[in-house]
């Protein structure tokens, strides 16, 4: 139920998919990534899909792409994982900002640990995630 804070807008509206959103992601920098948290994951970026919707922003659709990559991986699902990123990777240089390559640099490390360390589509992730920058504009001379 929207607050008197929700009324100013802006950062201080939270409504329920960007609480969402940071509640997975909480649990997927602690570790976690049971059954319940991948459905929660795969819930915040169905939230996030649609630009139109009054609480969308990239950053954050962005970002429960990556916690989605993050829960995929703490299940041991590689493929699962590269193709929930992708639409994080495929973004213009302009659009990563600083927040999308940290997050986007998660996925990275995790890709470094366990099973999923040797296998091949982790490999060719972990190179391109490594190449991932946010745009920085070349200042003038």
């Amino acid at each position: 139920m929207p607050d008197d804070l929700d009324g100013l807008g802006g950062l201080l509206t939270y409504p329920l998919v960007k609480q969402l959103y940071f509640s997975v992601e909480s649990e997927v920098l602690l570790g976690h990534g049971d059954a319940h948290i991948a459905a929660q994951a795969e819930e915040a970026v169905r939230a996030f899909s649609d630009p139109s919707a009054a609480e969308w922003a990239y950053g954050d659709a962005a970002g429960s792409q990556c916690n989605l990559s993050l829960v995929r991986l703490y299940s041991g699902d590689v493929d699962g994982a590269a193709a929930a990123i992708r639409p994080v990777l495929d973004l213009a240089p302009s659009l990563r900002t600083n927040g999308i390559v940290v997050s986007a640099q998660r996925v990275r490390a995790a890709l470094t640990r366990g099973p999923a360390r040797d296998a091949v589509v982790a490999r060719g992730l972990r190179a391109e995630i490594a190449m991932y920058e946010r745009s920085r504009p070349a200042l003038p001379q």
